[in-house]
């Protein structure tokens, strides 16, 4: 499998509570059907967080099931407790996906030697290759490049990066210390076409849920060498990427595609619905960009 271009953050849908499948199966389809480049569920944007393990193995499972190897899947599979990160992985490895994505953990803010031996835990017990997700908004905890260089030079099966600092200057120091063939996924859907100008290899996307063609388009067009094509590209998405963040992610996205009928829009405690107030300003947003 190749691991570049656009990935979508995929959303979970709900329906009384439970996994919508059909629903779910129906926007892995979609996504396909758009171009997209790989899929990434049970991540931030899939509501992990509020799943319990059996639920977060069947939405591995169906995503796996339903793309039947057309594109790659990383599963998100990270914890702040390492056994746990461990047993979530190899849920993961069981399912069949290709990677997983492995949050740095979050609350207790391990050391770099922490990280490392993280890591390395991860590999020795539940071995497969892993994505390495820097997220410090969500977690109070930035792996510096060097702490990532390390970790790619010590533990074989980390193979990239999700890097969401959204820190341009850490990100060139990022791809400048780690091994040649690194790669390097943008977790900011406003700064992915900079960080592919740097030597990134692609986006773990939010904004994708909802126009998986022009992300993909984008990473395609900087691929070919049409960089006036891929500027054109990002600042079309830049509006819908705004909108996807006027609120906490996952609420706008999950909003938008329940405006756009792709699901029933609901979310898990401690989430809930958008603000009536934002609720016009993303429909307009939507319709002003022909997403509805």
């Amino acid at each position: 499998m190749t691991f570049q271009g656009a990935f979508t953050a995929l959303v979970t849908p709900f329906k009384d509570g439970a996994i919508d499948q059909d629903a779910y199966r129906e926007l892995i389809e979609w996504q396909i059907e758009q171009g997209i480049d790989g899929l990434v569920p049970c991540g931030t944007t899939g509501e992990a967080a509020t799943m319990t393990h059996d639920e977060q193995g069947e939405v591995i499972r169906i995503c796996v099931e339903q793309t039947k190897g057309r594109v790659p899947v990383i599963a998100g599979a990270g914890s702040n407790n390492t056994k746990e990160a461990v047993n979530l992985t190899i849920l993961a490895k069981k399912a069949g996906a290709d990677a997983t994505l492995q949050i740095t953990p979050y609350y207790n803010k391990p050391t770099p030697q922490g990280l490392v031996e993280h890591f390395k835990a991860l590999s020795n017990e539940a071995s497969m290759p892993f994505i390495l997700y820097n997220v410090p908004g969500r977690t109070g905890l930035n792996a510096m490049p060097e702490t990532i260089a390390r970790i790619a030079k010590e533990v074989p099966d980390v193979i990239g990066v999700k890097e969401a600092t959204g820190n341009l200057t850490q990100c060139s120091n990022l791809i400048e210390q780690c091994p040649e063939g690194f790669i390097v996924f943008s977790g900011d859907d406003f700064t992915v076409l900079p960080l592919l100008a740097l030597g990134g290899h692609g986006a773990i996307s939010v904004v994708s849920n909802i126009a998986p063609k022009m992300m993909a388009d984008m990473c395609a067009a900087y691929r070919a060498g049409d960089t006036a094509k891929a500027k054109d590209l990002h600042y079309k998405l830049q509006p819908l990427s705004r909108a996807m963040f006027i609120e906490t992610n996952p609420i706008p996205v999950k909003t938008s595609l329940g405006m756009m009928g792709k699901l029933k829009t609901s979310f898990r405690l401690p989430l809930v619905p958008l603000l009536a107030e934002h609720e016009q300003e993303l429909r307009t947003a939507l319709k002003k960009n022909k997403i509805i």
